[in-house]
């Protein structure tokens, strides 16, 4: 198979949807890999590497989509990728549609097959190739909240840890999945005040057991989430279901009470965002006010940190794109159930049962073909 990574053109996004020796793995594999010119560079590869793994680096874009077969990247297509895919061409990325009518559309028209990465599923109902990005905006979310409520940043002026004779400060974390896990381990080791609420008492017993009377941990609840948004330094939104928009449990009235200078990180921005205020930003302009309340949504945080997570990504996709190259989608389909759930879109129809309510739009299961 034709295996296509082209460079990323989404604001300020450095990752790469595939490593040099993920490249070379596809190569023994008897496959053939097309790189676009520069798609490692922001994460520290170049292209003489993916040449000496046995890639072949490609100038010309449309080239590169005209060739491949399957197209392996990190983010959505934007509106000038989308018109360069064709029918039944496999994208294999994030895509995140729950939020994005216009982008399912242009797939759906165009009659890509495409599976996403965020809503392959095991049986445990573990999500394994969202699971690193999540660690890593996870982690993220409170090292860009702590400097966010720095006064000359636009905060209020407060110092995580505290000090001596001094509390530290508040962070209230929503959600204790894999993204929350890791906000509060983050906000653990700086000595914040923390509380992390869920629906899953399970989830929050786990958290109890790992963090102690070093955190507090809630039920998700109107009550519970009001009583502590409200005295919150730092509220990290890190709610998720699975392909579905992310529900909205901070309201605008609740964001309004917080007090200037307080920081929001919605982690759930991709999934259009738990918190009522929430708008997607980007690297390039990443934070806004309401309220006096600072917003940081940008809906590609792990690209910051690109190298790191470039390796962190492969090593959970790669497996798949292996499958995928050799069986054909169909096949490795039939298989493997989680890959099964990870196709969104397939011959203009929509396949996940979450982003059809969300954008009320016509759900049909996928099926091999007859």
């Amino acid at each position: 198979m034709i295996v296509a990574v082209p460079k990323e053109i989404k604001t300020r996004e450095y990752r790469v949807g595939l490593t040099p020796a993920g490249a070379r793995t596809l190569v023994e594999d008897g496959h053939t890999v097309l790189v676009e010119t520069g798609a490692g560079a922001g994460s520290g590869l170049d292209d003489a590497e993916y040449r000496s793994a046995g890639a072949q680096v490609v100038g010309d874009v449309a080239e590169l989509y005209a060739k491949g077969e399957l197209v392996v990247k990190v983010k959505e297509p934007q509106a000038v990728e989308c018109e360069l895919l064709r029918p039944g061409q496999i994208l294999f990325t994030f895509l995140h549609l729950a939020p994005l009518p216009e982008l399912t559309r242009a797939l759906l028209e165009r009659e890509v097959a495409g599976v996403a990465y965020e809503t392959i599923e095991l049986e445990d109902g573990t999500l394994p190739l969202l699971h690193p990005m999540s660690e890593i905006a996870g982690r993220m979310a409170v090292q860009v909240g702590a400097f966010y409520l720095q006064k000359e940043n636009g905060g209020k002026g407060v110092l995580l840890s505290g000090a001596p004779g001094v509390r530290a400060g508040k962070v209230v974390v929503l959600g204790g999945g894999t993204a929350g896990g890791n906000a509060v381990r983050i906000a653990v080791g700086m000595g914040a005040e923390v509380s992390v609420l869920d629906i899953d008492p399970n989830r929050l017993e786990f958290l109890d057991q790992r963090f102690g009377n070093r955190i507090r941990t809630l039920m998700s609840n109107s009550q519970n989430i009001e009583d502590e948004v409200v005295g919150a330094d730092l509220l990290v939104g890190a709610v998720l279901i699975a392909g579905a928009r992310a529900p909205q449990l901070v309201d605008r009235a609740l964001v309004e009470r917080m007090g200037g200078g307080s920081v929001i990180v919605d982690v759930a921005v991709d999934q259009g965002g738990c918190v009522e205020t929430t708008r997607p930003t980007t690297h390039d302009d990443p934070v806004y006010s309401v309220n006096g309340v600072l917003h940081y949504c940008v809906a590609n945080m792990p690209g910051a940190v690109s190298r790191t997570s470039t390796f962190a990504l492969t090593n959970r996709t790669l497996p798949y794109v292996r499958r995928i190259a050799a069986q054909g989608l169909v096949a490795a389909a039939k298989t493997d159930p989680a890959l099964r759930l990870g196709i969104n879109t397939w011959r203009g129809k929509l396949c996940n049962e979450p982003v059809a309510r969300a954008l009320e739009i016509p759900f049909t299961p996928w099926s091999p073909p007859t």
